[in-house]
């Protein structure tokens, strides 16, 4: 009987403590051990007896009367009650153990999923730089502040784990809170900043270009400048320098010039206004031109005019293809009477005023009547065409008759680019040198034109040389662009001279 009582005792108190280690206990537990606690074998009648007081965590122990005593039932039952209860507290403690077991090895994939699921980027529908796996907690490391990324939320984007406030944008810096961002290599941006960095904008309305119908941005570009604009501007008349060909931005007014052109205020700086101040740079482009042995025996007058005088004047004028769709200049070889510019205009505002014209009757005395050449134009876009157009004079008064097109404009095409070529590049990076390769041994062959500027010109007239020199080379026209590039290359391979000849001979260039 005692050995039994013993080990019911000792099985009790290992349940006991089982049940007492266990993290969580059902009310039927914690009921069952208060239970337990008050089932010791009565040494007395006069021992006081436990109460579990219900709702409370802890056992209250208080005062009860003493009641009879009542017939403890046969031992043999109460030994196998014993063993019955020890029994099922025992499997009921490695029920509870297995259940804490699962429930902690749930509890840990439970965790980990809630991990991963929080570690899906919620700013990116789809993320490529996402890792396969997710790393343990202990090697993952912020790729923001480079300290452990511990539980809660984090994010995992270019291979790399980042806290939520260490993920910022490139350009504000600013935390990346939108549900969606933008990447550009390993940096991340907020979609507005990126569009504000990258995003093209409109040079002349100065807004962000609005993509087309299948999403894609679609712009307009100018071949030199770069210039970005919006298609719609090409049909909205805005306005476009006749010069550089730049398209007028909001927020600049050009000058306009009164035939319908306009003028940035870059051409501007350099334009020649009226025929007086022309002279100047007409008689150095006949030095030019004598400096390669082709001395213009005749005096061939030269006017500069408005568009209009020079489209009626092109009218009368009955030789040669003219360059559409803007004729700059002309080799009259009719008598006519034109309208040339008498005096400089003045600027007022954004317009020319106060231009005085003067009616001139041009007589024939030669092969050549007068070269004509638009007003307002740069100095080194003006120079190009009386290049151009005394090279027209040049082959009338040689005698260089029934040309072709190609070959007539190619060659004049020539001595325009070359022109310009002398005026902005050094003589070590000129493509050709004419005045050698033409010249014998005239002392003028070692004539340079001087610059029209004290000091040279400046950066941006270069630039815009460069850009006429551009417009020449890259010409789609039949004449003025299949020609040019036909001329330049036999120039180049033979020399001036030799090309003139042969053109002289057969009507064409040689190859």
């Amino acid at each position: 009987m005692l050995a039994t009582q013993a080990i019911s005792c000792g099985v009790l108190s290992l349940c006991f403590l089982i049940l007492f280690n266990a993290e969580r206990r059902s009310s039927f537990m914690k009921w069952l051990c208060n239970f337990l606690k008050g089932t010791k074998p009565v040494e007395s009648n006069h021992r006081r007896r436990p109460r579990v007081t219900a709702g409370e965590e802890s056992s209250l122990w208080q005062q009860e009367p003493v009641r009879p005593k009542r017939e403890d039932p046969p031992r043999h039952d109460n030994e196998e009650l014993d063993r019955q209860i020890a029994l099922s507290l025992a499997e009921e403690a490695k029920r509870t153990k297995e259940r804490n077991h699962n429930k902690g090895e749930n509890d840990e994939d439970l965790a980990k999923a809630m991990q991963d699921s929080l570690n899906m980027n919620p700013y990116m529908p789809h993320n490529p730089y996402a890792p396969s796996q997710a790393l343990p907690r202990g090697q993952r490391v912020c790729g923001g502040c480079k300290h452990e990324v511990g539980h809660g939320h984090y994010l995992s984007c270019m291979g790399m784990y980042w806290h939520p406030q260490c993920f910022r944008c490139s350009s504000c810096t600013h935390p990346i809170r939108e549900t969606e961002f933008t990447l550009l290599g390993a940096e991340p941006y907020h979609k507005l900043c990126y569009k504000e960095l990258h995003h093209p904008k409109c040079d002349v309305c100065l807004q962000f270009i609005a993509t087309n119908r299948t999403g894609l941005i679609e712009y307009r570009a100018h071949p030199f400048w770069g210039q970005k604009y919006c298609p719609s501007h090409e049909l909205d008349r805005t306005p476009r320098c006749c010069s550089c060909e730049k398209m007028e931005p909001r927020n600049t007014k050009y000058m306009s010039l009164g035939d319908g052109r306009s003028l940035c205020m870059e051409c501007l700086d350099s334009a020649v206004m009226d025929t007086g101040e022309c002279q100047p740079l007409y008689h150095s482009i006949r030095d030019y031109y004598e400096g390669m042995n082709m001395k213009l025996d005749q005096q061939i007058p030269m006017l500069l005019v408005e568009r209009q005088a020079l489209n009626e004047a092109m009218e009368g004028e009955c030789k040669g293809p003219h360059h559409m769709p803007e004729t700059r200049g002309l080799c009259l070889s009719e008598e006519q009477t034109v309208s040339s510019i008498l005096r400089r205009p003045r600027i007022g505002g954004h317009r020319l005023l106060d231009m005085r014209t003067q009616p001139q009757k041009l007589t024939r005395r030669c092969e050549v009547t007068a070269i004509l050449v638009l007003y307002g134009l740069p100095r080194l876009l003006t120079g190009s065409i009386l290049a151009h157009e005394l090279m027209h004079g040049w082959l009338r008064l040689k005698g260089y008759r029934n040309l072709s097109p190609e070959v007539e404009e190619g060659i004049c095409q020539v001595m325009s680019y070359l022109w310009l070529e002398s005026e902005i590049l050094p003589a070590s990076t000129r493509h050709t040198q004419p005045s050698t390769s033409y010249a014998s041994s005239s002392s003028s062959s070692s004539y340079r034109p001087p610059s029209s500027k004290k000091g040279g010109i400046s950066h941006t007239e270069k630039k815009l040389g460069e850009f006429f020199m551009h417009q020449i080379a890259n010409d789609t026209s039949t004449a003025y662009g299949d020609g040019f590039r036909t001329a330049y290359k036999a120039v180049n391979k033979y020399g001036l001279r030799q090309t003139l000849n042969h053109i002289r001979l057969t009507g064409g260039f040689p190859v």
